[in-house]
């Protein structure tokens, strides 16, 4: 979103979305597809949302930012590493080491803070191409054209949801009437420019109004079909989570129960099966990554799966915090997706316990490689992989040991039910909190109950407990800290204080300002409504 949105992005789009339209191939070569054309038909405005479906998850060489960022596949692991969820074990290759350090998001010229700020600004301009063409020339709506705004007004909505809960202050932690927000901009012919930052309340008014119009215009045109695709369901998660973060909590809970609906929760063998794909039953909205468009070595499950057979999971096994994980019941059987047995085989572990003779969990060899074999046997891991205490086995490639692509999950009804838990619990509705808890409890644990949990406070720690273990690794811990308010302390976690450092503790959001993320130096440079005063301080 610098001072000039160049009209190639659509093109991007275009040419990202090929692969999802062989017919369009037959009519206009890809590296000649004009704005102009992407626009001339439903068809073609399809052919731009196919390139925002891809891009969740793919490599994107964008304007200002880099490939090495790859959209969701990157930033829902980077924002469970920043919230302490997401536990490294090991210095690894360097990715995200840096985010683990609390250096990456408090730094104006860092390669994160430009591709999220760029990849949700290109969002919103493609977006607004498709919103302002069909408004423009009266095109008529039918279902089809319903489907395609709806689709481009719910895009508007998550990626403006997206910068302004990362780049401003928490909307229940802040003054959202005078907080700076993000530059809201519609325009997308010339001269493309910017703007100043609206309010965080501006920017929430709009949001509102574009997931609103979103879930009306998909009343009429939602497919559900492809869940690459935003379904009204999607919309209403969508919408679910724009309330949570507000404290929206009436609306919260009925865009919740309204998103869930038809998606029925996973049983013990699916929830174990290592969401490896969107065909789950409880998959409101996923990416569909098939071999010609796979991310390789800046997958999501190169950065989150123990399988994953590249540098940054073998030499740096992926934790649970180990206070979380022995919270969990015996009854529960998500603590079978972590193995707190395993042996610290790494000799570069930073816990400094690596390698047999210093792990405390083992006093004979032959136990402790007979547990890392058993390890290899069960899960498909090469033997050049480490195996680390409370390390992860929750994501599971369908082909493991290998670098092959598996979808990525973007919203589940896991989600949906503990939001709805949650925003009851903040109206002080017990009974019904405990209810929309319950369904899910009972799912995970045979001995869950509910009613053990009959206050705010206590119903409150218990939906904390569940979204932290049931979204592990799907992108949730640092915003739901800034939601919560919650300090950030890792000194009884597992992680490693010196690895970590000025990650492995930081005060409340309300009080510390480095859970505000940089905005880039490249656009405080390059747009002439911006200037360093506009940039947030620490």
């Amino acid at each position: 979103m610098i001072r000039k949105i160049n009209i190639v992005l659509l093109t991007l789009s275009m040419l990202l979305a090929v692969s999802c339209a062989e017919d369009y191939l037959d009519t206009a070569p890809t590296n000649a597809i004009s704005a102009e054309d992407a626009l001339s038909s439903p068809e073609n405005m399809m052919l731009v949302l196919n390139g925002l479906h891809r891009m969740m998850y793919a490599q994107n060489p964008l304007t200002g930012a880099t490939w090495s960022r790859t959209g969701q596949s990157h930033f829902l692991p980077m924002f469970d590493a920043i919230g302490g969820s997401v536990i490294h074990s090991a210095r690894g290759n360097g990715w995200m080491r840096a985010d683990c350090q609390w250096l990456n998001h408090t730094d104006a010229n860092t390669t994160t803070n430009r591709n999220i700020w760029y990849q949700r600004y290109h969002f919103i301009a493609s977006a607004n191409s498709i919103i302002n063409k069909v408004e423009e020339d009266g095109l008529t709506k039918d279902e089809q054209m319903n489907n395609i705004l709806g689709q481009a007004h719910a895009y508007r909505a998550w990626a403006y949801h997206q910068l302004v809960t990362t780049y401003a202050k928490g909307y229940l932690i802040g003054n959202p009437a005078s907080d700076p927000g993000v530059p809201l901009v519609f325009k997308t012919e010339a001269p493309y420019e910017s703007g100043p930052r609206a309010t965080v309340q501006e920017i929430y008014n709009q949001i509102e109004t574009d997931i609103n119009g979103a879930i009306e215009y998909l009343k009429v045109g939602s497919s559900a079909k492809n869940k690459s695709h935003i379904s009204l369901n999607a919309a209403y998660g969508i919408k679910a989570r724009i309330a949570l973060s507000k404290g929206d909590w009436a609306a919260a809970a009925e865009a919740a129960a309204m998103a869930r609906d038809g998606y029925d929760l996973l049983d013990e063998s699916d929830w174990l099966s290592g969401f490896n794909t969107y065909d789950l039953s409880e998959v409101i909205w996923g990416g569909r990554v098939i071999d010609e468009e796979t991310n390789y070595y800046a997958s999501y499950f190169y950065y989150i799966c123990s399988t994953f057979n590249g540098s940054q999971n073998r030499g740096n096994p992926k934790i649970i915090d180990s206070t979380l994980y022995n919270m969990i019941p015996a009854t529960d059987y998500r603590a079978k997706a972590w193995l707190p047995w395993a042996p610290n085989t790494n000799p570069s572990a930073s816990n400094g316990q690596g390698g047999f003779g210093n792990d405390p969990n083992y006093d004979d060899e032959d136990e402790f490689w007979a547990a890392y074999d058993l390890i290899v046997d069960t899960y498909g891991i090469t033997t050049r992989h480490n195996t680390h205490p409370y390390q992860t086995f929750k994501f599971l490639q369908k082909n493991p040991g290998t670098i092959d692509p598996d979808d990525v999950i973007y919203m589940r009804a896991s989600e949906m039910y503990l939001i709805e838990a949650e925003a009851k619990a903040m109206l002080n509705d017990v009974s019904g909190a405990q209810a929309a808890l319950d369904v899910l409890g009972k799912a995970r644990d045979t001995a869950f109950d509910a009613t053990m949990y009959g206050s705010q406070e206590a119903l409150m720690e218990q939906i904390k407990f569940q979204r932290k273990v049931e979204l592990w690794g799907e992108g949730f811990s640092f915003h739901d800290k800034i939601r919560w308010n919650d300090v950030h302390d890792m000194s009884t976690s597992g992680a490693a204080e010196v690895l970590y450092q000025d990650g492995f503790s930081q005060g409340r959001p309300s009080e510390n300002p480095r859970w505000v993320f940089k905005i880039p130096q490249r656009e405080i440079d390059a747009n002439p409504y911006l200037s360093e005063a506009d940039q947030n301080k620490y």
